[in-house]
């Protein structure tokens, strides 16, 4: 049996469209949809529990904690062999799950879906997710160009995911991270059927801050880089200004200083944001809360 998970947030109308066009493109073949309900605050809830019975479970989170959260859940409620992760807008489209199948069923633990296309969209959101790729592959060391969450991981894969268990997690990087066997399959962005898009641009940015975070220490190390560049530009009016030679407002090394202040105190927020995130890891606070579980004894629809 195959594990479908959709996270959800406010797509009450798309809940039954994509229940509705995910068995219709598996033609047959078992499966199981875990909805997981990230905090909705319309009636995405109770058109889950009308949709919820054979073969269709929910679970909702008490308040809002995020798509990663929302992923993990679903992960861990999936009783499959395999698991694919797919948006609710039904923007991956259902068909290409036989193409990730037949990917999985060659030997691939983990099969990823790839953009070849972006669809209809913004050309300022096109370009700060193309931005937001980019930082993440440099970051995090692998392809991320044209990645998304829509993903289908082998059970395997799905228990070494599961076992990493810190706070920033990326579920996008982390597929990759844990090194099974991968394969891609290229699919086109379908438009929207309800509803607009979650993303904006300052939240694109949070992520990306958080992900980078959880992935790479490359900031420190930039930090370290631009404090050694302003000491050596320092050092050089200094010895500049030793020497007789008349450097006007720079005599004296008053803007290496400014410069030099201002790249320290760069530097501090930093390793500041990094404290923040350790923080965060030792509190060990649940990464979400389950209210409801429409498999819970004795739950009504």
């Amino acid at each position: 049996m195959i594990s479908i998970v959709i996270p959800a947030y406010n797509e009450e109308e798309n809940i039954p469209l994509a229940k509705a066009a995910i068995f219709s493109a598996l033609k047959g073949e078992p499966a199981e949809i875990v909805f997981v309900d990230d905090g909705s605050k319309d009636l995405t809830w109770q058109k889950i529990c009308e949709e919820s019975g054979e073969n269709v479970r929910g679970i909702r989170f008490s308040r809002n904690f995020g798509k990663e959260a929302a992923i993990r859940a679903g992960l861990e409620a999936a009783s499959g062999e395999a698991a694919v992760v797919i948006d609710c807008d039904l923007q991956h489209p259902p068909e290409t799950i036989n193409e990730m199948l037949k990917k999985w069923r060659e030997g691939a633990k983990v099969v990823a879906g790839k953009k070849s296309s972006r669809g209809k969209e913004a050309k300022s959101y096109g370009l700060s997710s193309k931005i937001f790729n980019a930082l993440m592959s440099r970051s995090t060391g692998f392809d991320m160009t044209g990645a998304s969450d829509f993903m289908l991981l082998d059970r395997q894969a799905i228990d070494a995911v599961l076992s990493y268990k810190e706070q920033g997690s990326f579920f996008r990087a982390l597929a990759q991270f844990v090194g099974f066997s991968y394969a891609e399959v290229e699919y086109h962005v379908a438009a929207r059927e309800h509803g607009s898009g979650k993303w904006t641009f300052k939240k694109l940015c949070a992520y990306a801050a958080k992900n980078i975070a959880a992935f790479s220490y490359l900031p420190l190390y930039l930090s370290v880089f631009a404090g050694a560049v302003a000491s050596a530009a320092g050092l050089c009016l200094l010895v500049l200004t030793a020497a007789g030679l008349d450097l006007g407002s720079f005599g004296g090394g008053s803007a290496a200083l400014i410069l030099l202040c201002g790249l320290i105190l760069c530097a501090l927020g930093v390793i500041g944001f990094y404290l923040s995130r350790i923080y965060d890891e030792v509190k060990r606070r649940p990464k979400y809360i389950i209210s409801d579980d429409t498999e819970k004894k004795g739950f009504e629809k």
